[in-house]
């Protein structure tokens, strides 16, 4: 089953909009609506690490019963690693989960487990970067067919790299592989990958300061593992006021003087200045 190519670039447009990316056990099903309640822009129901092996068919069964109820709001859902036998079990689950926005494939590692997944089921696919394997191979995933977007598991890379978490040497790894993503993902027309997520759910001010980051670093979104960490996030994306005013000046200036380079206090402003500000002022109206 082949989706249309429209398909995918719909989706491509919609991911590169979603900001927040909160995970829901798919065995706490009843806990999807409070998740959208938080404002979040997108839900992810969880097959894989929040489910005990002992309850996964549990958790298939409550994912279907969802989807076919009244209730139903399109989700994501993560799926178990390629080559398990809970893998080719949830892909018969999503073969009748017509209406899921997309899944997210853990540990993805290589284009032909995208590729095979999508002409099965006609979903997009988000490959989660999880090893060594993986992160080598993204070059090659990211021509595959069925692919929309990039993110990555930092604590489990960090076992696979043997990176000591928590440390100055690990901030250089997390960026590299940021760097890494979104070159890749650039060059390959997907939308911006989705950064990882931020464990301490109660360190509001540690995670604000790693929104600024990936958010600078010309990132989508990112995975949120708490519905507290979902305003946190959407407050420090957040233009500050002076961004905003500098951008006003400068579009309303382009628009009087039709000039391609200015000045607009003090500062020098071209083609790219302007763009940027154009595109600041286009998702405030957003």
């Amino acid at each position: 089953m082949q989706a249309p190519i429209n398909n995918i670039n719909n989706n491509l447009a919609s991911i590169a909009h979603n900001k927040t990316w909160l995970f829901v056990p798919a065995t706490r099903i009843e806990l999807v609506a409070k998740a959208f309640a938080s404002g979040t822009d997108t839900v992810i129901v969880d097959l894989e690490d929040a489910v005990a092996q002992a309850d996964k068919a549990k958790a298939r069964d409550s994912l279907k019963n969802y989807h076919d109820s009244a209730d139903y709001q399109a989700v994501w859902v993560r799926i178990n690693k390629a080559g398990s036998d809970e893998f080719a079990k949830d892909v018969q689950l999503c073969q009748q989960l017509p209406n899921l926005a997309g899944v997210i494939l853990s540990k993805a590692e290589q284009a032909i487990d995208i590729e095979q997944f999508y002409q099965r089921t006609g979903l997009p696919v988000i490959a989660l970067i999880e090893s060594a394997i993986g992160l080598y191979q993204v070059d090659a995933m990211a021509k595959a067919s069925g692919l929309v977007a990039f993110s990555y598991g930092f604590l489990d890379l960090c076992n696979d790299l043997r990176v000591q978490v928590g440390t100055p040497a690990a901030d250089i790894v997390a960026n590299q592989i940021r760097y890494q993503l979104i070159l890749t993902s650039k060059i390959n027309q997907l939308s911006p990958p989705i950064d990882t997520v931020y464990p301490d759910f109660n360190d509001s001010d540690g995670l604000s300061a790693r929104v600024q980051l990936w958010s600078q670093m010309g990132m989508s979104g990112m995975l949120c593992i708490h519905p507290k960490q979902v305003a946190i996030m959407q407050q420090a994306l957040k233009p500050i006021a002076a961004e905003i005013e500098f951008a006003q000046r400068v579009v309303e200036e382009y628009q009087r003087s039709g000039q391609a380079v200015f000045k607009v206090d003090g500062e020098m402003v071209d083609a790219p200045v302007i763009q940027r500000c154009m595109e600041l002022l286009g998702k405030q109206k957003d």
